[in-house]
């Protein structure tokens, strides 16, 4: 089992950017794949990104692709998420999550454990 803890978010305004950090404690971190989703307030949530195990694969959703870059450093038990040029769209709470499944995942049911979430708030 893994415990996840978002930090990093806040409210920042149109064109800024934020970093999102989760932290990892417990199993090896280094055999999950993870991933970052969002929900704003009255709709689903949503996935934004995700990478493998090994760092190397990636992948993001349309809606942020060429603005935010997902990455991990297994050696900190971390992965973060560099938010750039945001807009009031991005705004949300922000979560991440770990899997048990080889490769990068995009779906909500492929993920185990999720961590409590942290808000970011894009001013216009």
């Amino acid at each position: 089992q893994v415990r996840l803890v978002e930090s990093g978010g806040g409210l920042v305004q149109v064109g800024g950017s934020l970093r999102l950090s989760c932290a990892a404690s417990g199993r090896s971190f280094s055999s999950y794949a993870m991933g970052w989703f969002r929900q704003a307030p009255g709709k689903e949530r949503e996935f934004v990104a995700a990478i493998g195990r090994t760092g190397h694969s990636t992948y993001s959703a349309d809606s942020v692709k060429g603005r935010f870059t997902i990455s991990r450093d297994n050696a900190k038990n971390t992965v973060y998420l560099q938010m750039n040029n945001l807009k009031p769209e991005d705004t949300a709470v922000y979560y991440c999550a770990a899997s048990d499944r080889l490769g990068v995942q995009t779906s909500l049911s492929s993920y185990d454990y999720w961590g409590q979430g942290t808000q970011v708030t894009v001013s216009s």
